[in-house]
Order: C-alpha cells, then structure tokens, then sequence
C-alpha cells in the first residue's frame, strides 16, 4: 500500500497552517495531543451555550448567559485604582451594566459609543440587586449580529489556548476537508440514518442544541462508528494475516491428556473439557491459533493450559508458558510438576534469576529439545533462548504483556500456536476492543467442592476487633492474607505501610507466625516468605498487590484488605479469589476508611453482594471507563477520540462484523468500498494495518 493518499494531506501538515495558530499556540495544542489539523476534527465539543437573541434580561433565572441589543448609557470610571469600570445599558425592558476590569477607558469608550446600540452577550449575574454582565464574551455592532452563532460549542481547552482560538483554528480545519469516498456498508449507514463523513464532521462542530453534541446523534455516532471500523479492520487483518500464516500441524491421539486425567484427584468441568476440545483442534488446523482463553478466579485455566501444551509435546513439538512475575512462574511451575510426571514430560523453568553455568545448561538443553515444556518470565524472550521445535505458546495474564510481547514470543518457532490466558473478566465490549483479533474460549463454571467466599465491610475503626478475631484464627491452624496499599510510610498519603503493619501484627501476634512480601523485596527473601506460607511454617502472610494473581494456597481461608476503598473493583475481586481455594469455607475481610466517597462504597458494596468477575467487571468498566479498567496504553485498549467504549459497545460489535465480513469479501481492499477503507485507515493512522495490507 503505498504512502498517505494525496486527498489526506491538508489534514496532516502543520496545525501553523491554520488560522490563528501561531508557533505558541501550536506548541500549547500538543499538550492535549493535537499535532495537525486531523486531531482538530476529532475533537469533539463537550457542551454549548445558547446565544440566541432575547428581548431582555428581565423575569429570567439568573446567573445565566444572555444576548440582547441594547443601548448603551454613561461610562463610569473605576473611584479606585483596581475597581470596576462600568457601563450602564437598557434592553427593551430593564436596565443592566456591563463591567469590566484592568480596562481601558479609550478602548472601552470607543466599542461602547453613548447612545448607540449593540449586540452584547455574556453571563448575567445579580450583584447588589443589580443585574451585571462582566466582560461580555461578545459585542456586536447590529450589522454583525450574523457572526454570533444561536449555538456556541465549547471545545477542551489547554493552557494559552481560549475558545475563540480553538473555534477559529476548528472552523479552519474544516475548510480543508476532502470529500471521500464512502467506507461504511450502505445497508447499515441507511438503516442507522447517519450522514456522509464531510457532513457528519460539519453537524458535529456546529451544534444546534445540546441533543447534537451527545454522543448518540446521528452525526457523533457515525464519526465515532469511523474509529470503531478502523480499529477492527487492524484487527481483523492481523487475524486474517495469522489465519493464512502457515501454523504447524500438531495432532496428537490424546494419550498423554488420558494420562494427566488419571491421575488428576477431581473430574474437569464442562466447560474445562469444551475448551480443551477447542484449542486440540486448533491445533490440529494448517493456521495458526490465536486464542483467548478467559475464566474467573479459580476456573481452571492452567489445567486447560497444560493439556493444550501436552498436544504440543506429543506431536514431537515443544511447549512454553509465560507468566508475568517470578512468583506466578514458580507456582506454575509447582502446581504442573506433578501433572507432568503423571504425563511423563520433562518440564523445566526459566526466570530472571538463572544466570551462569546454570542457565546455559538449560538453555542447550531447550535448544536441543531435551525440555519439552518451558515455564518462564520474561527472560524467555531473550534473543538466546532458542527451541528446538517450538509450537504452542501460553502466555498468562496477557494484559500485563503489550499486545507486541505477544508477537514476539510467537517468532521463537515456525507457525507458533498462541494461547493467552486472563483471569481478569474482561467485559464483551473490551474484549472486542482489546481482542478482536482472537477467537475466544470462556471458563464459566467453578471446579467442584469451591466454597463460596464471606465478604464483609468493616471500617478501620475496628482494626483491634479484626487483629483479635486474626489471633483467634491462627490458634485455630488457618492461614491469612493482610493486604496493604503501600510500601513504605509516605507523609502525604495516609495509608498503613506493609512494613508497618507487618512491625504491628508480629508485636500481636508473636515471632515465627508471620512472612512479608513486597514488590521491593530481593526475590530470594520474597520466594523464602512464599513458600514459608505456602508450607505452612508461617500462618500469615502481610503483603501488596504481588499476590494478586495466581497465588495458590488451598489452606489459606482469610482475607484482609486494608484501606480497601484505595483499590479497583476488578483488582480487589483477584485479591480475593485468593482464599476459597480449598474445601473450607474462607472469608474476605474488606477494611475501609470511613467517610467512603459515592464510588469507593459501590464498588465494595458491589464486591460485598457478586462473587462473579462479569458482572463485576461490567460495573468496573461503567464506573472507571476504558482506560482505567485495563490499564496503560501499552496494554493494547485503544484511545478513541470520539468513541466510548463503555457506552458504545453494541456500535463495536457491529463493526467488528462489518469488518470481517468487508476483509472475507475484498482480503486485499481492493474494491471501490476496500479502496475506500484503505484511505480510512490511513485518516485513523492505523499504522499497523497499513503495514499489513502493504506486506499482504
């Protein structure tokens, strides 16, 4: 696909073209990421004020902004130095004055003429009795009344920048619109009653009410349906570009799966068993798969996760699972070991702390294909670490892995199986956004004999009652979880440090009893504390979030979360998906500080009354947006500037169709819509896809 279409330039030379916009302003535009006249268009007003014309400020609720033609009386001077210089007017009915402050008599004297009239507008407020309109945003001559819109959008605003400039700069922006091609599917641009693109962006800049700038008119939604097409055309070519790459055939007759099912001491689940018959086939296909494997806390995934690197393993391939810490590795590792001598493979483990004659052990070993299945951090990605016959990759907790990592980990062999894995409920409409270039496998039911779990809210008001009732628990030989926010004591931040906490419940509790893990800590002293808890040598283990995902002690039944209202929903949901893990029954302990804001005590409420991650996750993404939910930008959820995620995701899974369904028709855009699309792409710097279709 050769470079930007010659239509596209005018929107993407520099934003110093525009009227207004001098080297300053343009300088200040980058602050809210606008670097050319395209990134104008796309900023959307978020609220307009009605200027149309009244005949007074009489009998109308005040403070509010008015336009009215007056006549203009005497100038009155400021008595002292910094005061008021003011100017009586009348409409037709009622008498006001305008003020203004730091102003000019010349300059004042000379817009403002005696016994003229003009158009002033502004926000009229009461001071003294007396109805003020302070520094008019508008004074007109009657002959240019025309130039005052009926309805003003406002715009976002940065620092040096005003409205005047941004709706000047805007309007500019907008003369130098191409007329494009139409990209969207006809049937659904008729049925849905949306505009041509040029109109769209037109109605969309120049209100006429507030019903015009919400996000459902017609105009908005088709702009913001562009992004959503854009966006999932990039992901649909990159599915369609792993669909045709050559995978490696893996077909195994199950024998090893039957041996790892014997020896396992409780039966699958339904839902367990469909997505290993899923991913087995996948496997068993010339493409490559590229799957999304999603559960609760606790469904089971890496069992799933296991048998599909067995499929891999007894085609005479090799398998690698990818976690995002050291600690989550070594659990893998721990909890797989047993199921591997059951298959007869030989597993192995690669982090950051294998260095020296040890790593270079394992790593001839990897490349000689003595190790069949390989459980790994980061240092997997190491440009030295090479396999064999490398087939299927798993990677865990992708959201903590760029969307990139993932690419990477599937060049390490030829046609690379990937398989991702998250325990984070993602809501449908992220999981579009985020992956809609996987097929999806869901995990909606619990293993048998999992308890449910307790959850109660206690402010920290009654910290000594909750230390008591620890106490009480440890004599009785269960294990506990205290969670903190923070490391270390901060001045302006009134949160418990771990270390504090952790100095406070030994003092209680005696030695011996007690592990502490931090992110902070040297891994061998955070693995030490771990395995201490997962032994049972200590009772409980004071920590920070590193125990949030995956961490797997049956024994431990209590979980307390200090200061629980500083946490995200769907982070306090993994936090608690910690305990219940065995045959007892568990409880979650969430300690507040009162008074809780609106949000913090919905979201505990909310945790208090669902043990299920969707529904939590949902009300998440209804409460944070987007962006929060899922974290950085690296992690592959898109910034969209006119579209919402949260509120639109019905819009994105009509795209996400579209898309498929324009890429199964046209697989090289090269129809009069695909050609179109292509300049889509381009207008929404889709780089990636561009990339795609130009190797393609």
């Amino acid at each position: 696909m050769s470079g930007r279409p010659q239509s596209l330039f005018p929107l993407f030379s520099a934003v110093t073209a525009l009227d207004g916009v001098g080297p300053k302003i343009a300088q200040n535009l980058t602050q809210i990421s606008i670097e050319k006249p395209r990134d104008l268009l796309f900023l959307m007003p978020y609220s307009g004020i009605d200027r149309r014309k009244r005949d007074t400020v009489q009998s109308v609720d005040l403070p509010n902004v008015l336009t009215v033609e007056v006549l203009i009386g005497a100038h009155r001077a400021p008595r002292v130095r910094r005061g008021a210089y003011r100017v009586s007017v009348e409409d037709s009915n009622a008498a006001f004055e305008l003020v203004f402050f730091h102003a000019r008599a010349d300059y004042l004297k000379k817009v403002l003429p005696i016994g003229e009239r003009r158009i002033v507008s502004g926000k009229v407020e009461f001071f003294d009795g007396v109805p003020q309109m302070v520094h008019p945003d508008y004074i007109l001559k009657l002959d240019d009344a025309g130039e005052l819109p009926e309805f003003e959008p406002i715009y976002p605003l940065t620092a040096g920048v005003t409205q005047k400039i941004m709706t000047k700069a805007i309007q500019s922006a907008l003369l130098r619109v191409p007329k494009l091609a139409e990209w969207i599917d006809p049937a659904q641009k008729e049925r849905s009653r949306w505009p041509d693109w040029l109109a769209a962006l037109q109605d969309s800049h120049s209100p006429a009410s507030l019903d015009d700038i919400n996000i459902s008119s017609p105009a908005r939604e088709r702009l913001a349906y562009d992004e959503f097409l854009a966006h999932q055309l990039t992901l649909a070519l990159a599915r369609s570009k792993l669909k045709k790459a050559k995978g490696t055939i893996s077909q195994a007759s199950g024998g090893l799966q039957r041996k790892v099912r014997i020896a396992l001491p409780y039966v699958p689940t339904a839902a367990q068993e469909r997505a290993v018959k899923v991913i087995t086939a996948d496997m068993g296909r010339p493409m490559r798969m590229n799957r999304l494997l999603q559960g609760d806390v606790g469904a089971g995934k890496t069992l799933v996760a296991f048998m599909a690197l067995l499929v891999a393993v007894e085609a005479g391939g090799q398998g690698v699972m990818m976690a995002p810490t050291e600690i989550l590795a070594r659990q893998h590792m721990a909890g797989l070991r047993p199921l591997a001598e059951s298959a007869g493979v030989v597993l192995d483990i690669l982090t950051g702390r294998d260095r020296g004659p040890g790593r270079q052990i394992k790593i001839a070993a990897l490349a000689k294909g003595e190790i069949d299945i390989l459980v790994g951090t980061h240092a997997v990605f190491q440009p030295d670490v090479q396999f064999d016959d490398l087939r299927l990759a798993v990677v865990d907790e992708q959201h903590r892995f760029g969307v990139r990592q993932r690419f990477e980990l599937g060049k390490k062999g030829d046609g690379v199986d990937v398989l991702v894995m998250t325990a984070t409920p993602i809501p449908r409409s992220l999981a579009l956004a985020q992956y809609g270039d996987m097929d999806v496998s869901l995990l909606d039911e619990k293993p048998p004999g999992r308890q449910p779990i307790a959850t109660a809210l206690v402010s920290t008001g009654r910290m000594e009652e909750v230390i008591q009732h620890l106490r009480q628990a440890v004599s009785e030989g269960k294990q506990c979880y205290w969670v903190c926010p923070l490391v270390e004591d901060s001045e302006t931040v009134d949160l418990t440090s771990v270390e504090e906490r952790f100095k406070h419940l030994r003092a209680v509790l005696g030695e011996g009893i007690l592990g502490l893990v931090h992110g902070q800590m040297p891994a061998v002293e955070k693995d030490a504390a771990m395995t201490a808890f997962e032994s049972g040598q200590t009772r409980v283990l004071v920590a920070t979030t590193v125990i949030e995902v995956g961490v797997d002690v049956p024994n431990a039944t209590i979980m307390v979360i200090e200061r629980a209202e500083t946490f995200g929903l769907a982070q306090l949901h993994q936090l608690r998906g910690r305990v219940g893990r065995g045959s007892q029954a568990s409880t979650c302990l969430l300690i507040y500080q009162a008074p809780l804001s609106d949000a913090g005590e919905k979201r505990l409420t909310v945790l208090r009354e669902s043990e299920d991650g969707f529904q939590i996750a949902e009300t998440d993404l209804k409460m944070r947006g987007a962006g929060d939910v899922i974290g950085t930008v690296q992690s592959g959820v898109p910034r969209f500037r006119i579209a919402d995620i949260e509120s639109q995701s019905a819009l994105l899974a009509i795209a996400q169709s579209d898309a498929r369904k324009l890429l199964n028709d046209d697989p090289n855009l090269t129809s009069q819509r695909g050609k179109a699309a292509r300049v889509l792409l381009w207008l929404m710097e889709q780089d990636r896809a561009i990339r795609l279709i130009s190797v393609g």
